[in-house]
């Protein structure tokens, strides 16, 4: 038993060092919603918190772009679109113990409100969308969830959301690439929705120490069933119509 364990592990590597990976791909079709993550200030904006990190990846991927793109794209074609966003209120602020980013972000202020029932301070903070996106967001087709509240959506309603659309398949972009995107693909996942990305509308940390962004695309392709470029992912929309 343990010899064909082994030889299994061993053909698994073989396949992975050739790059001859199965590729299951993806068709867009009427039971398909797009997720975006966090479109949010602190991480798009030149001005947020989190861009001295993540710029550097925002910029090589076109990232605000692209992601404008597709937000267009959904409004073009009657496509839902459910944004799951990042919000941190007072109360947050007191939880007793914390993951490094999660320390990071409330040390820094990121994603902050001043409460769940008041937009007070909201325009323009941190937590705002991204103001190229706010006149797709207020759109018909597009769903704001709960926020989720560490990196997956376990913590919001998202599934429920989807499911209650009809929705079992699904496109994920945003921010930020290898934390809540990754995140929430790998919970879909879980949660039995075929899964996308698109790459380049996506971006990550890149620090002296480390690259995000080199994780989370190590970590779509071999999770997701298709990975998807912008302009690939509009031509698909495109032909599925």
């Amino acid at each position: 038993m343990k010899k064909i364990i082994f030889l299994n592990f061993m053909i698994f590597l073989s396949i992975i060092s050739f790059g001859q990976l199965p590729e299951p791909g993806f068709k867009f079709d009427k039971s398909t919603a797009i997720v975006i993550t966090d479109p949010q200030n602190d991480f798009l904006s030149e001005k947020g918190v989190a861009w001295g990190a993540v710029g550097e990846s925002v910029k090589e991927n076109g990232t605000v772009e692209n992601l404008r793109k597709l937000f267009e794209l959904a409004a073009q074609n009657s496509i839902l679109v459910f944004v799951s966003p990042h919000y941190y209120y007072q109360h947050d602020h007191q939880w007793k113990f914390e993951g490094v980013l999660e320390k990071l972000m409330h040390n820094i202020g990121m994603f902050d409100r001043k409460g769940p029932l008041t937009t007070e301070g909201f325009e323009g903070s941190g937590a705002d969308w991204l103001q190229p996106y706010k006149k797709y967001i207020s759109g018909s087709n597009v769903i704001v969830t709960s926020p989720h509240k560490v990196y997956g959506p376990q913590s919001n309603d998202l599934a429920l959301q989807l499911r209650k659309r009809g929705i079992d398949k699904v496109v994920i972009a945003g921010m930020s690439g290898n934390l809540c995107v990754e995140s929430h693909l790998r919970e879909l996942l879980e949660e039995g929705f075929e899964v996308a990305v698109v790459s380049d509308a996506t971006a990550s940390a890149k620090l002296p120490s480390l690259n995000g962004a080199q994780a989370a695309l190590t970590n779509y392709t071999l999770l997701a069933s298709k990975v998807f470029k912008t302009s690939e992912f509009l031509n698909e929309v495109k032909g599925g119509k």
